[in-house]
């Protein structure tokens, strides 16, 4: 990789691919204009981290993810191929985000979360509209579990250690503990009732959840 631009600043150990870009430049003014990044950091080619975000240490992507400006980003968070962070989001620890992910403008994702692969969090409820001002991501809970292809709409909060099924819309707040599904989602049982399909284990997500917590 070329020299590292003198507006970011970099952690020891750091593993920077070629073909990647640190500090781009968005089109708009920035308050803090550094782009920092922790220890251990590994982004690899296609990658695109613009200026003035803060991410913690042990970060890594895959290819090709774009995390853009003013995005506060914890420890030991995990971005994998061709995902999107817009600009204006908080992001808790130990956080993955799968590929092929869109994570929208004032999103938060607290600690221990998973996102599935092909996951969009929406921001806006009424797109097309001159004014930005009611622009809000959803809020996701403390260990909460979001599967592919799964959309989760504006305003919404997703509870703590709950599951939202693949392919599910949703449209309302899910309650703590709780698998929703469908088309609207929908409450379908608790998290306690969730077992693995070839009965090797009994209550899985449940302790994976407990063991994150």
């Amino acid at each position: 990789m070329r020299d590292v631009p003198p507006d970011v600043v970099l952690g020891r150990g750091c593993l920077i691919d070629d073909n990647v870009i640190l500090g781009a430049r968005p089109g708009r003014p920035l308050r803090h204009p550094t782009l920092r990044l922790g220890r251990r950091a590994i982004v690899r080619s296609g990658s695109v981290l613009y200026a003035g975000s803060q991410v913690g240490d042990g970060f890594e992507t895959g290819h090709n993810v774009v995390v853009r400006e003013d995005n506060a980003i914890g420890t030991d968070v995990k971005v994998w191929n061709n995902s999107v962070i817009d600009y204006g989001c908080v992001i808790g620890d130990r956080v993955k985000i799968h590929s092929n992910c869109y994570v929208a403008q004032f999103t938060t994702i607290e600690d221990d979360v998973f996102i599935a692969p092909g996951v969009s969090l929406a921001n806006d409820p009424h797109p097309g509209s001159a004014t930005h001002l009611c622009m809000r991501g959803p809020t996701i809970k403390a260990g909460a579990q979001i599967g592919m292809n799964a959309t989760v709409l504006p305003f919404v909060v997703v509870g703590e250690r709950s599951l939202v099924g693949a392919g599910a819309v949703v449209t309302r707040d899910v309650p703590p503990g709780m698998v929703v599904v469908g088309n609207p989602a929908r409450v379908l049982k608790p998290v306690s009732e969730v077992m693995c399909p070839l009965d090797l284990a009994r209550g899985e997500y449940l302790e994976a959840t407990e063991r994150t917590t």
